[in-house]
């Protein structure tokens, strides 16, 4: 049974200096009138799918109910088929590249239902040059999907496990050291990795983070705000995820550290 939605959220690595956003935001009106659409966010750095897996991610519990649609791929290619994902049994429809951008997302609010692929020239708009995925399919269908159409008339089912993993890495465990990355570099300069607390428990009050040529010995506090004034600390942030954080200064600009290091945490015994 096909249903209506009243939203579409948008993440894009578009950014706002053209009018591709506002044609996105004009198209979904010309043909869903009553639809609202929120821009979730337009500024993930280009053509990187693991930050803009990661935005989407973080910011899946928080999206109301409605399509969904993210649009960041480093080839820009039309060639690389689009999906619509179903969630929470209907609740919500991701829509986006098969590149691994909606594969966390869809993981955090339990998994992926029915799949179909978007290849419907019904539910689509004509390409005046080399196709658009945004403008042409994703944002287009989206907006048919608010109307009523059921994801299975916008292309044939797609297995999902045939779908393309998540490009967000996880930590690793060796002896009594926890192998984390860098996920984020946050607009404070808090350095998010890809651990939690329970991560390094084991470890103990006190480790040593080694990246580079670095070694620094760091306390663990309950919260950012814990961290006393001019120190580095770990400590989780708003998403529950660990951060190297300094308190009201950048650790990412005293550390020189970017997403994507190493960081190795050790007892500070070793």
């Amino acid at each position: 049974m096909s249903r209506h939605y009243e939203t579409v959220t948008l993440l894009t690595d578009r950014g706002r200096v053209d009018e591709s956003i506002g044609v996105a935001h004009s198209i979904v009106r010309d043909i869903a009138p009553s639809v609202a659409v929120v821009d979730l966010a337009h500024e993930v750095p280009a053509h990187d799918v693991r930050s803009g897996s990661l935005m989407l991610a973080r910011s899946a519990p928080y999206i109301v109910p409605g399509v969904v649609v993210a649009s960041v791929d480093p080839d820009g290619s039309a060639a690389r088929r689009s999906i619509a994902v179903e969630v929470g049994d209907g609740v919500a429809v991701l829509m986006g590249p098969d590149n691994g951008l909606l594969a966390a997302a869809v993981a955090v609010v339990g998994g992926a239902g029915r799949c179909h692929e978007i290849s419907s020239e019904m539910h689509r708009l004509p390409s005046p040059g080399q196709t658009c995925p945004l403008r042409d399919v994703l944002v287009p269908a989206a907006a048919h999907v608010c109307n009523g159409v059921d994801i299975s008339e916008l292309g044939p089912a797609v297995d999902p496990s045939s779908l393309l993993p998540s490009l967000v890495p996880m930590p690793r465990l060796e002896n009594e050291q926890v192998i984390a990355e860098v996920m984020w570099v946050d607009h404070y300069g808090k350095i998010q990795l890809n651990i939690d607390s329970e991560t390094v428990s084991h470890i103990g009050p006190t480790v040593v983070a080694s990246f580079g040529d670095q070694h620094r010995t760091v306390q663990v506090y309950a919260s950012v705000a814990d961290i006393p004034d001019g120190r580095i600390g770990l400590a989780p942030d708003v998403h529950g995820m660990l951060c190297l954080a300094v308190q009201q200064q950048s650790a990412a600009a005293e550390l020189k550290l970017d997403i994507g290091a190493e960081v190795i945490l050790a007892p500070a015994g070793d």
